[in-house]
């Protein structure tokens, strides 16, 4: 989840111009004021929930913290637009609502014709699943990247244990490993020659 009212993301995040806030699902795709996004965990409307969704709320200060406005940390892109499909929780969350935030991203790009551009999927886990990777990919059809962290375990994907989504062989996958400042790969991160596509800067950030 986002914290979609901090000061640095506000005006970067998704307002639905096609279903406003008067408990009616205006847009017919089953989910009723779905303003920023939804909550695929709590099935609701909310898309933060308090200190839960720290982590949610960094990444989107790395991806989209607005710049130059004298205040807090930039993002990558100073200007771009960041819905939130929440799907993990307190107990983290199952690849069934992973499936389901996929589908409402794909959904919202083929019925209203929204530039959806990428998913962000900061997490992951060592269970394989056919119907997230048919999500994956039907996102992928719809041309939406896939963007997925190599997990934090210092371990080859090559060879020792998978992390999902990142070790799905999909062509619409670009799975990241974390870099240091200098551009070396830090002993947490997982690697990987045929697996892993990209390091990008991930020790020490600031963000949101």
């Amino acid at each position: 989840g986002i914290m979609v009212s901090h000061g640095d993301l506000d005006g970067n995040m998704f307002n639905n111009p096609f279903d406003r806030p008067d408990g009616k699902d205006n847009d017919g795709n089953g989910y009723k004021d779905d303003v920023r996004g939804w909550d695929f965990y709590h099935n609701d409307r909310s898309v933060f929930d308090g200190r839960g969704d720290d982590h949610g709320t960094h990444v989107a200060g790395t991806i989209g913290a607005r710049g130059g406005n004298k205040v807090g940390v930039v993002g990558v892109n100073w200007k771009v637009k960041m819905i939130s499909a929440k799907f993990l929780g307190p107990d983290g969350g199952n690849n069934g609502n992973a499936v389901r935030a996929i589908n409402y991203l794909v959904k919202l790009k083929k019925k209203h014709g929204l530039n959806i551009v990428a998913i962000n999927n900061s997490w992951g886990g060592t269970g394989h699943s056919r119907l997230l990777l048919r999500a994956i990919n039907r996102a992928g059809a719809a041309d939406i990247l896939s963007v997925c962290a190599a997990g934090n375990d210092g371990r080859n994907l090559d060879t020792g244990r998978k992390f999902y989504p990142a070790s799905y062989a999909s062509p619409y996958i670009i799975s990241v490993a974390a870099i240091d400042v200098n551009g070396r790969l830090p002993s947490f991160s997982n690697y990987g020659a045929q697996t892993v596509d990209i390091g990008a800067p991930g020790v020490d950030i600031w963000s949101t």
